[in-house]
């Protein structure tokens, strides 16, 4: 049987750096047993940054599901729109910024989950 959740069943994250919003989806915070996969949705508001950060063994995968913002990476910066998808490699450094004065909604999967994350400022989460 599926297992279904409302909004206000999902452990919500607090940044220590601004007003992210980050709805656990699929994480050991939620009982769905899932241990390959691990997903959030995410709401950059505006202004809103993440610090420079990677992840050991997964790939990072995007999908936008409303808004504009920026995705970082070692080559540069990259628009991100409704629809879009975007893949960030293992260990590959990446950091995000909403540079609009909309919110800038995604979902996020770690496949599998990462064996650790790396923030290149410690504490900036």
């Amino acid at each position: 049987m599926a297992k279904l959740f409302t909004k206000d069943q999902l452990p919500h994250f607090v940044s220590t750096r601004d007003t992210r919003d980050r709805l656990d989806l699929v994480t050991d915070n939620v009982p769905v047993g899932a241990t390959r996969l691990k997903a959030d949705r995410i709401i950059y508001h505006p202004g809103d940054t993440c610090a420079k950060h990677y992840h050991i063994g997964c790939h990072h995968v995007f999908v936008v599901l409303e808004g504009e913002g920026l995705i970082f990476n070692a080559e540069g910066s990259h628009r991100l729109k409704p629809g879009m998808a975007a893949i960030v490699a293992p260990e590959e450094l990446h950091w995000f910024e909403n540079d609009t004065d909309a919110n800038f909604k995604f979902i996020e999967f770690w496949a599998p989950p990462p064996l650790e994350t790396i923030w290149i400022i410690e504490d900036d989460i």
